[in-house]
């Protein structure tokens, strides 16, 4: 059974159309990638996914429950992650602050701990502090640790992204252009992070991206959509030599 699938999703802004019937599914443990022009509606079917904005017809289901009408929290709550493509982090926070940020859908203490039970308040924000550093660790971001997040490299700053929502536990990790602003090296070491993630936390990854080269080297199975319409889906080989895929990008030339 697939982890996430869209059924006929629609999204329309008034009169405007900017996702239009879309389908598209993601198995469990697979790394797959949604691509298309500029203004293609990428974005927005993440905003779907994540609740930002709801559905206007179509279904969208995950783990085998449909998650139209949730709130973000909730949908995050239910295995759900994802980064931007503007970065948002807590910059004047520490890295590891930014980490632990991560936990907070996970925790179980409420005001009433807070004032009756601090014990355990303390015991579950050291709980959540090792882990944290564990995600740091394996992310090569532990040495800066105590840096305010806005002050690391934006490469390093990228990766933080990803480990905070590591952070919330997820079943679906959700990244929007993860290699944008990044040089070649950062974006072969991103490639080899997203392999790590996806083996040691078993889960999968869907992702947007505009660099053709990571997304054919890295996806094992590749959505195209075009003005809110797919126009394909298959694997890497399959999408480089579809000719509505080519046109799309290219343009149909009028010889």
């Amino acid at each position: 059974m697939a982890i996430l699938e869209l059924k006929d999703v629609t999204k329309k802004f008034g009169g405007l159309t900017a996702v239009d019937g879309v389908n598209l599914k993601v198995e469990p443990h697979q790394i797959c990638a949604l691509i298309g022009p500029n203004g293609a509606g990428k974005t927005t079917v993440f905003n779907m996914i994540t609740g930002a904005y709801q559905v206007s017809s179509g279904d969208v289901i995950f783990d085998g429950e449909s998650i139209c009408g949730k709130k973000p929290h909730q949908i995050v709550e239910k295995g759900i992650a994802r980064t931007f493509q503007n970065i948002r982090l807590f910059k004047s926070a520490t890295v590891l602050d930014n980490v632990m940020t991560g936990f907070h859908c996970k925790t179980k203490t409420g005001m009433f701990n807070v004032i009756f039970q601090p014990g355990k308040c303390r015991r579950e924000e050291e709980e959540c502090r090792q882990k944290s550093l564990e995600i740091l660790r394996f992310l090569g971001l532990e040495d800066v640790k105590d840096h305010e997040a806005g002050s690391i490299p934006y490469g390093h700053q990228r990766l933080l992204e990803i480990g905070r929502a590591l952070a919330t536990g997820p079943k679906l990790l959700l990244l929007d252009e993860p290699a944008a602003g990044m040089n070649s090296q950062e974006k072969k070491e991103l490639v080899d992070i997203i392999y790590k993630i996806r083996d040691r936390y078993d889960l999968a990854v869907l992702l947007v991206e505009h660099d053709m080269e990571l997304v054919m080297g890295i996806s094992e199975n590749i959505t195209v959509i075009s003005f809110g319409r797919r126009i394909a889906d298959g694997t890497a080989e399959e999408i480089q030599n579809n000719n509505d895929v080519i046109e799309a990008y290219l343009g149909r030339s009028d010889d």
